[in-house]
């Protein structure tokens, strides 16, 4: 795919950010997507607790981590803290950033031009953090690191290597909501975020 100006902007901003606060202060002034820019409150960041193990990536803000400027404030995210709870991990120890750092209107899915633009932003996180396993949580996260046309069913349970860095996938905890407590993937995420633990040098 042919990189496009703000794309391109975005990346020689996040390369020239040098820790996780320039990084924060830069992008908080982004307007490589126009539409986003105009609608959001804040830009979700993300938290990345010093020396995190694990790093999970979600799509976007929603509605409440708009407002409030943290991902996974919601629903969705009180689940996957009670998840990561019963899988030993603390949230606070786990760093949490989107694919997205602005929330789409109306919650709808990212457009492969946001995406793109926002790429130099999360690679940059990643890098920064350096975490020992990244997390992809849903299809938009785990096509980020796969490629478009990945299988979600077909890709979860594999340590996948995507420059230099151990990623695994899984559902999205909104998924896992909104197939209900008796539905595969809660069961699935369950599974996995135990999986993920196990793979963490504890060290």
């Amino acid at each position: 795919m042919r990189t496009s100006a703000a794309a391109a902007e975005v990346l020689a901003a996040a390369n020239g950010s040098p820790s996780w606060a320039e990084l924060a202060a830069r992008s908080a002034a982004c307007t490589a997507c126009p539409e986003l820019a105009a609608e959001r409150t804040t830009v979700v960041v993300g938290d990345a607790p010093p020396r995190a193990r694990l790093a999970l990536v979600g799509e976007a803000p929603g509605a409440e981590e708009d407002r409030a400027g943290r991902p996974f404030v919601g629903k969705a995210g009180r689940l996957l803290d009670e998840l990561l709870a019963e899988a030993g991990l603390r949230r606070d120890e786990v760093a949490v950033v989107n694919v997205l750092q602005c929330r789409p209107p109306g919650n709808r899915a990212p457009r492969a031009a946001e995406v793109a633009n926002c790429r130099g932003w999360l690679t940059r996180k990643l890098d920064l953090v350096r975490p020992q396993v990244v997390c992809a949580l849903g299809l938009t996260a785990a096509s980020w690191f796969l490629g478009r046309g990945v299988r979600l069913g077909a890709a979860r349970g594999v340590v996948h290597e995507v420059d230099d860095r151990r990623v695994v996938v899984s559902y999205h905890p909104s998924a896992a909501i909104r197939f209900g407590p008796a539905g595969m993937p809660i069961a699935a995420l369950r599974s996995d975020l135990a999986w993920v633990a196990s793979l963490l040098d504890h060290g």
